[in-house]
């Protein structure tokens, strides 16, 4: 992701305040851990999304499935914020080398908007090669559940370095057309990230330990489906 894109849409006039909103959808399961393990029926509350940066049109339902048409860049978060949790997401690239992002423990400037945040990348495999990318290595490093800081104000402990980043150890992302999976436990400034059913990625001692979770819009159409929170005791 560039940082000169990043600076020049989150600086943009066109922002739309955190405050004062009616939610775009409901997408998306929320419980707690004592409602998960409780032998009564689990009470799953659904998930109200508000606006960050992008546009009315830039996200729509279709069934169960929240679909993101990639323009213009931008975010929209969580009603909540959220501390200590696990969350499940499937997502699916339609377009070679799609972008796109979940942002975990995020919060933004009173100033600018600016987010702070710990990325989780939803990059289609064929990225490197849309964009160039001669090294094999980094191609694929930045697909298959790569993690890294966003703003100025946010630090963590790559388990993976490659720079400042932390690369996944095996590449198991799907291509477009194909649903994928994340399963990421966030606890206490550690993220330990699954892709499609293991463990490959993490970062820990992160000064961010609680904030909104967010979605990306990032020039490319892409699906979500079965998105849920388990949220864990402080």
């Amino acid at each position: 992701m560039s940082k000169i894109l990043l600076i020049l849409f989150f600086l943009s006039p066109s922002i739309i305040a955190l405050k004062a909103q009616e939610p775009l959808f409901k997408f998306g399961k929320q419980m707690t851990c004592a409602e998960l393990i409780s032998a009564s029926k689990v009470n799953q509350s659904e998930i109200k999304w508000f606006q960050v940066s992008t546009k009315p049109d830039t996200w729509r339902m279709e069934d169960d499935e929240l679909v993101c048409r990639g323009e213009p860049h931008g975010l929209i978060r969580t009603e909540t914020k959220y501390k200590n949790f696990v969350i499940h997401l499937e997502w699916k690239h339609t377009e070679m080398g799609g972008n796109s992002g979940l942002y975990l423990w995020c919060d933004f400037n009173d100033k600018d908007n600016w987010p702070n945040a710990i990325q989780a990348q939803i990059l289609e495999v064929d990225y490197g090669l849309k964009h160039n990318i001669t090294d094999e290595g980094e191609a694929m490093a930045r697909v298959h559940g790569e993690i890294f800081s966003i703003g100025e104000q946010t630090s963590m402990v790559p388990d993976n370095p490659r720079g400042e980043r932390s690369k996944p150890v095996e590449n198991r992302c799907l291509k477009r057309g194909n649903w994928n999976t994340y399963d990421i436990v966030c606890v206490d400034g550690v993220i330990k990230l699954a892709a499609n059913g293991k463990f490959v990625n993490g970062v820990s001692q992160s000064n961010r330990k609680e904030g909104y979770i967010c979605l990306e819009s990032e020039h490319a159409k892409i699906h979500f489906r079965n998105l849920k929170i388990f949220e864990l005791p402080d």
